[in-house]
């Protein structure tokens, strides 16, 4: 009994740490639904994902090997450029990695775009999505970022003897690291309203989750370029570049308001001997 515990808490630990990238998409994304329809999008959308996860991890445990088995129509070598053999699992990170990558170069585009009445726009509230829409953005993303999680799920509870006991224990490690994204969505999407500036740094975090999910894929698929095969980005480089990123940021930032206040106040001398 210990142990499984012992496997819950772990399980529900591996679900909070691989879900962070997965809370920072879904905050973003709610913001283009309307806003007073982004905190019922965001419940809704992880509410249905929990089931959906809980339904994935039933169809994984059962045909777990078809995902892996890469798939002969798509094995291969093309001259001495590329070779690889894409399985379910490689194809699904591949695509939700490029997903992701394309949503965070288009808002980023769209930012430093953005003309002045467009900048009214979004100030007052206009949403680019209706709230369905992003409710299935949320679900499908959360369902490829939760695909790789459960895999680790499955890998822990393989030394507990009853499938049964071990389907159960994923589901309870599920359900549970769902409500705490529930509950933490709402104060990161609340953040990143009243520090506008951090969404910059939100949108290259996504970017490099992307490629992370591309790396994944590729070395999922077996995949090599010139001879070259595709190493994955481990997790350890992710929340490297994640932490120096972020104090980049802050440095910017204070750095920033250092040199405003010294033109302010050269600007005070100015007005002052004038």
């Amino acid at each position: 009994m210990a142990g499984i515990i012992f496997t819950l808490l772990m399980l529900i630990m591996l679900q909070a740490v691989l879900g962070f990238d997965n809370l920072l998409y879904i905050s973003l994304e709610s913001k283009k639904a309307p806003e007073s329809e982004q905190k019922r999008v965001r419940k809704v959308g992880i509410l249905i994902a929990i089931v959906l996860r809980i339904v994935l991890l039933f169809v994984l445990v059962s045909i777990i090997d078809f995902f892996q088995e890469p798939f002969s129509f798509l094995t291969g070598e093309i001259k001495d450029i590329i070779k690889f053999a894409f399985n379910g699992h490689s194809i699904i990170v591949l695509a939700g990695g490029a997903f992701i990558i394309y949503t965070a170069i288009k808002e980023i585009w769209h930012m430093i775009s953005t003309t002045g009445l467009e900048v009214s726009e979004m100030a007052t509230g206009k949403s680019t999505k209706s709230a369905n829409a992003v409710v299935t953005s949320i679900v499908i993303m959360n369902l490829v970022f939760s695909f790789d999680s459960i895999l680790a799920a499955i890998g822990l509870t393989s030394e507990i003897e009853s499938s049964t006991t071990a389907f159960i224990v994923m589901a309870i490690a599920i359900v549970i690291s769902g409500l705490l994204m529930l509950f933490m969505a709402d104060k990161i999407s609340t953040f990143l309203s009243k520090n506008r500036m951090y969404e910059v740094l939100g949108l290259f975090i996504l970017f490099i989750v992307g490629i992370m999910l591309i790396t994944e894929g590729g070395h999922l698929a077996h995949l090599k370029l010139f001879g070259n095969e595709i190493v994955p980005m481990s997790k350890t480089t992710f929340y490297f570049v994640l932490a120096i990123l972020i104090i980049v940021d802050v440095v910017q930032g204070r750095y920033q308001k250092r040199l405003t206040a010294e033109k302010a106040l050269q600007e005070a001398k100015k007005a002052k001997d004038l």
